[in-house]
């Protein structure tokens, strides 16, 4: 069983400006009326006073893209859940892919980082997803199991709190996109290890993260166990991102 409505999160990754924003933001309002599922928008750090501002009093939930495992201290460039609670953020993504290989992020980093924001009334936006080189070998299932694993260890008392996104790394950015029986597969294997650590686990919310757009949105959509997406690059295009939140109010 998945929640009633969708949840749609755009995540800008490293990507937007002061004008930009105010102008995809505009675009955006303008245009949600018609929208009845979640939505929220993980913008860079910089961004956050400004995007506090222009989504007051409407229907888009703020989000980071990263919060520090540290609560405070000497971590230089480090934003704790704290300070990301001051700008009203609802959301914050742990454990992308670009964090765990750029920045060598660990199942326990992760575990750690989703801890704090849980700590706050933050939601954290937990990713999990393998390689093209771990699918192939037919560790898929594996994989996600044991990074999903280290953060229900650490959080299980609340692990009804979270959400869960999958993200198969080798359909981030590539253009490539797991079929929606792929995507199916594996979040039917996320919800039974949920449901088995949490009685609560029907209000999670799984999104697909990995080149959902407008054109394959719908079908991704239609799975049982596809509660929603975490959009990259679409969610950057006001006309794409707008599209994308009607199929989910369907």
């Amino acid at each position: 069983m998945s929640p009633s409505s969708k949840l749609m999160v755009g995540n800008w990754k490293m990507n937007g400006s002061l004008a930009a924003n105010a102008s995809l933001v505009a675009q955006l309002l303008e245009g949600i009326g018609a929208v009845s599922c979640r939505s929220a928008l993980c913008v860079p750090a910089p961004y956050l006073a400004q995007m506090q501002h222009l989504l007051t009093d409407s229907s888009v939930d703020l989000g980071a893209q990263d919060v520090s495992a540290h609560a405070s201290g000497a971590y230089t460039g480090e934003a704790s859940a704290d300070m990301l609670r001051d700008f009203s953020v609802r959301y914050v993504i742990v454990g992308h892919s670009e964090r765990r290989q750029y920045h060598a992020e660990s199942d326990a980093t992760v575990a750690a980082k989703t801890q704090r924001a849980l700590a706050v009334g933050i939601t954290p936006i937990v990713c999990v997803g393998e390689s093209l080189a771990e699918r192939e070998a037919g560790q898929t299932e594996a994989v996600v199991k044991r990074q999903l694993a280290a953060v229900i260890q650490t959080n299980g008392h609340c692990i009804s709190e979270i959400v869960v996104a999958y993200e198969p790394v080798w359909a981030i950015g590539t253009g490539l996109t797991a079929t929606p029986e792929q995507a199916q597969q594996v979040h039917a294997v996320l919800r039974s290890q949920l449901q088995a650590a949490s009685a609560q686990a029907t209000r999670i919310s799984i999104l697909y993260g990995g080149s959902m757009n407008a054109a394959n949105a719908a079908d991704l959509l239609a799975q049982p166990d596809v509660d929603g997406g975490l959009i990259g690059g679409a969610s950057l295009k006001a006309a794409d991102f707008l599209s994308m939140l009607k199929v989910a109010s369907r």
